[in-house]
């Protein structure tokens, strides 16, 4: 197939790049490098099956074009990290919700196949856990800036929905749920690089609030083989779908274990939310996935349990970087059966 990744030049754009580069398909990708890295892709940029546009997502003449050349259109493109959401609320929703405009208009025509990427965020302040597809979203208030990406990402859904019932555009929505692995940044307040970092190089691990939010991580490998199954389903189109792991971990319990397995010297400390974002920040107290929808479509199981997956991090910051991850459905080796801040 023709591929098209928006946010290709992102963490995992890069890495569903990478999978489908090596099943085969021509794989196109429009990144306007905000947040994405020319380093996620460098060892792609001579391959003849690989193309990069540098743009944004919001050039509606661009992505037409390039929707018109590509079968399928995985949007991953949009504002992220806890960071740069409450520094920059504007730029979080007109890239969220414009850019997922552009992308859908421009499939419409041609009735292109895509899959939308969304978050846990949008479940917001839900005590439902584990979060259902079908669970009632609660959002805080508007006051708050850290429910705009959230609310953006949420009314990037009913767009994608509304396409799909009144004009027929065969999308998929899913929401991931803290997918880790190399090459992810804490530029932006993502955790697990935050935190092995800082306990690789023998800094304070800063742990925001009083640790004992819960998160729950998955592989990127396993994540990015997910969407490819996704994209391939005919009975995905004009559903939605959960992605993440169901192994629990406290934001707390994550420090030790990081500190442990990179075995570090550095000190945990605890950093009050008003002074690692703003004034009033509110936070999920757990997030966790129901996975049985996902589960029942493409049989979807996690492969990496999060010792394995931060061993991988840590290697990543200690040694040179690997250019390919592997998605589970084509790893070379047999892997541990088990199981974005």
């Amino acid at each position: 197939m023709r591929v098209l990744i928006t946010g290709g030049a992102g963490f995992i754009g890069s890495h569903l790049a990478d999978a489908s580069i090596a099943r085969g398909d021509e794989v196109f990708i429009l990144d306007d490098l905000s947040t994405g890295s020319m380093e996620n892709i460098r060892h792609l940029k001579k391959h003849p099956h690989f193309h990069y546009t540098i743009e944004s997502v919001r050039n509606a003449p661009v992505v037409a074009e390039l929707v018109d050349t590509c079968d399928v259109v995985f949007h991953l493109a949009a504002a992220v990290g806890v960071k740069l959401i409450v520094e920059s609320p504007v730029r979080t929703i007109e890239t969220n919700v414009h850019g997922t405009e552009v992308v859908l208009a421009a499939a419409s025509k041609k009735k292109k196949r895509v899959l939308i990427a969304s978050t846990s965020e949008v479940y917001g302040l839900s005590t439902q856990v584990p979060f259902n597809e079908e669970s009632p979203l609660v959002m805080g208030a508007t006051t708050k800036g850290r429910w705009s990406y959230a609310c953006s990402k949420a009314l990037d859904e009913f767009l994608a929905l509304a396409y799909w019932r009144e004009r027929q555009l065969p999308v998929t929505i899913v929401r991931l749920f803290n997918t880790v692995g190399p090459r992810q940044t804490g530029r932006y307040g993502m955790v697990i690089p935050n935190f092995v970092k800082q306990a690789v190089t023998g800094q304070t691990i800063t742990v925001f609030g009083d640790g004992s939010q819960t998160r729950c991580f998955c592989f990127v490998g396993d994540v990015v083989a997910a969407l490819m199954k996704v994209m391939d389903h005919p009975d995905a189109v004009g559903q939605v779908f959960n992605i993440g792991s169901n192994q629990e971990v406290s934001i707390g319990e994550l420090a030790e274990l990081v500190k442990a397995l990179a075995h570090s010297r550095s000190e945990i400390v605890r950093v009050p939310y008003s002074e690692a974002y703003e004034a009033g920040f509110e936070d999920m107290p757990r997030r966790v996935p129901d996975t049985r929808k996902i589960q029942a479509l493409i049989g979807f199981q996690p492969t990496l349990r999060l010792e394995a997956i931060l061993e991988r991090v840590i290697a990543s910051y200690q040694a040179p970087p690997s250019p390919f991850v592997k998605p589970a459905a084509v790893a070379a080796e047999p892997l541990a059966v088990g199981s974005e801040v």
